[in-house]
């Protein structure tokens, strides 16, 4: 499997920030890792050993970033800023990372059009992954979101304003009008969202997507797994292993 490493200064962090690409052809795929995680994340969790079918036939490259969490969603000081300093981290994905994965993709695939991207993670890391895809379906075209919680609950409990809204689906999904253009983008796109209800797994905010989803007519495949899928790597494996056909 071909990998390539950089960094970079980035100005929406304020600091370098490093990437991991896994592939040397096809579709691009950003790895949100789960919470507080790293790029080296999809490696060291054994998640490539999952995706090495599709990353060695050149069907698909993975794009492996580190997240922010440890100052957004899982630190303890105040709300407004939690969610402001997040804002960063979704800059930096918006205006750094997805023109440099767009840039290399072409490259590499020797592409004239600007290539869509699927996001992808589990965990805190899906929730990332869903909110990127509907939030820029312009830069996004496909999603693979694994137990994940799409409410701001889970981060910013008890405290709600304007940018917390815009990163919390279930809120922005059941507010946007049945004309929203961004509706007809998501249903030319490929979207998965998963979840077990076994130990660990909450699926509420999961069945609450499905439920707006279905009531705007936006296309989605919610796929819930049984009760004896529990919110771990073991079985996130066999479900990367069924959907990743379908979002490629």
């Amino acid at each position: 499997m071909e990998t390539f490493y950089t960094k970079w200064y980035s100005p929406a962090i304020g600091r370098d920030m490093e990437i991991k690409v896994y592939g040397h052809h096809g579709h691009p795929v950003l790895f949100i890792p789960c919470q507080n995680g790293h790029f080296f994340d999809f490696e060291n969790f054994h998640m490539t050993d999952v995706w090495a079918p599709w990353i060695d036939s050149g069907e698909c490259m993975v794009f492996a970033i580190d997240t922010l969490d440890e100052e957004t969603y899982s630190a303890d000081y105040d709300p407004y800023w939690r969610i402001r300093r997040h804002e960063d981290w979704m800059r930096y994905i918006f205006d750094e990372v997805v023109p440099f994965i767009r840039e290399m993709t072409m490259d590499r695939n020797g592409w004239d059009g600007v290539p869509g991207v699927i996001a992808f993670g589990a965990s805190l890391g899906a929730t990332h992954a869903a909110n990127l895809y509907f939030r820029r379906p312009d830069l996004f075209d496909g999603l693979l979101a694994l137990s994940g919680i799409y409410t701001s609950d889970y981060g910013f409990p008890g405290y709600m304003d304007e940018v917390v809204y815009q990163n919390s689906p279930v809120d922005y999904l059941a507010g946007m009008p049945a004309d929203h253009p961004y509706i007809e983008q998501y249903n030319q796109h490929k979207a998965v969202i998963v979840v077990g209800q076994g130990a660990w797994e909450v699926p509420e905010s999961t069945f609450r997507v499905k439920e707006i989803c279905e009531q705007k007519g936006i296309g989605v495949w919610v796929d819930i797994w049984g009760y004896d899928v529990k919110h771990d790597w073991d079985w996130w494996y066999k479900q990367v292993a069924v959907h990743v056909p379908h979002v490629l």
